[in-house]
């Protein structure tokens, strides 16, 4: 995998191997994909400062995500499907970043469940709950992530109606996939992907088949799954959660400044600020682009950390030096999934400290944690 040296080029790797419906769910947005391409354009705009002739030796990416130790404030974050984009794919993704050091975080929506990932690992993983209307399969849930050991909850707050992604309803997507003359074309294109399948049972959303009432094959799953997300899922069905699970918690979706304030009054540990990677609202701001005030009101009574549009070390320090006390990575772990599993994960993660370790160094300091907005280039006004 040393060949890859960017996140891009593990990109295309995977566009090359992974059947078209499944890399196109990782890879796309809600309507037009105006605020998912913003994520990424708005990091761009955001320039370094460069200092020279300072002491770069011992540097050190280590911190604390919620208390947890880190390697470097990255985190893989919840993302479904992860088995279809190569077989096992979330036991996989898991131990490699349990290997490097870095949180997983399960999500409910995917296809290897949370027994299959405790199984092949040994350190406490995190999981990502989305609330259904079924109230006692979600408390369900909970208790099976504290039965498997779980060191954090992540509450999705901003998945309580599905948004509209062209690319999927165009590709028919679905897990397992339909075999049309369309996808079996896809999937033959692509023999190491469907050899991979091929040596695995899991290949639908093992979190739910089995654990559900009346679910008790793949068109009703489906069926359930599509009526089961919750639209009246509100502030005050957070003590519930929070109650029921114990641990730390925290509440992924933040994009407003009023909605940080709520999370922080919930005794929540952490707010990820996200715009579920572009693939809900379309024409919301960018995730980077509303961290700073988001940071500035509630900073100081909760964590804040930041996904949506990560696609280097550079990006991720950007993100620190404007607040954030971590970053997830969604589609560039996805990428190196496809491209090369584990190993794949592994390089994602390998790219993304290397450009953290030397942008950080370049930029004048050696000790992750004193990332600040001191380290971002502002013109000076002229008058």
């Amino acid at each position: 995998m040393d060949k890859y040296l960017t996140i891009a080029d593990l990109k295309e790797c995977a566009r090359r191997r992974v059947p078209k419906m499944f890399f196109d769910y990782a890879d796309s947005g809600a309507w037009t994909e105006g605020t998912y391409r913003a994520n990424e354009e708005d990091f761009q705009k955001i320039k370094l400062r460069q200092r020279v002739l300072v002491d770069m030796t011992n540097r050190s990416l280590k911190t604390t995500m919620v208390g947890q130790e880190v390697s470097m404030p990255v985190a893989l974050a919840p993302t479904g499907l992860t088995g279809m984009q190569h077989a096992d794919g979330e036991m996989l993704a898991a131990r490699a970043a349990e290997e490097f050091g870095v949180p997983f975080t399960l999500s409910t929506m995917s296809i290897c469940s949370i027994e299959d990932v405790a199984s092949v690992t040994k350190k406490p993983f995190w999981f990502q709950l989305y609330v259904m209307r079924d109230r006692d399969f979600v408390a369900d849930l909970i208790d099976r992530a504290k039965a498997a050991k779980c060191s954090a909850l992540v509450l999705t707050a901003d998945l309580q109606i599905l948004g509209q992604r062209h690319k999927d309803l165009r590709n028919g997507l679905s897990a397992p996939p339909k075999f049309t003359p369309r996808h079996i074309w896809q999937m033959a294109t692509r023999p190491a992907w469907c050899m991979g399948m091929l040596g695995t049972s899991r290949r639908t959303f093992r979190n739910i088949a089995g654990h559900v009432k009346n679910v008790t094959d793949l068109s009703s799953l489906s069926s359930w799954t599509a009526e089961q997300f919750d639209p009246q899922l509100s502030w005050k069905d957070v003590a519930w959660i929070k109650e029921r699970w114990g641990g730390k918690l925290i509440i992924k979706g933040i994009l407003d400044v009023e909605d940080a304030k709520m999370a922080a009054n919930t005794g929540a540990d952490a707010i990820i600020v996200s715009n579920h990677g572009g693939r809900q609202l379309d024409g919301a701001p960018s995730s980077i682009s509303v961290l700073p005030e988001i940071v500035d009101a509630v900073g100081d009574r909760i964590e804040v950390h930041i996904d949506g549009g990560i696609r280097s070390g550079q990006d991720v320090l950007k993100a620190l030096c404007l607040g954030a006390k971590g970053t997830f990575i969604g589609r560039p772990f996805l990428y190196g999934l496809g491209a090369g599993g584990k190993a794949g994960v592994t390089r994602a993660l390998e790219i993304i400290r290397r450009e953290l370790d030397i942008t950080l160094a370049l930029c004048g300091k050696r000790d992750i944690r004193d990332a600040g907005p001191d380290m971002l280039y502002k013109p000076r006004e002229r008058g």
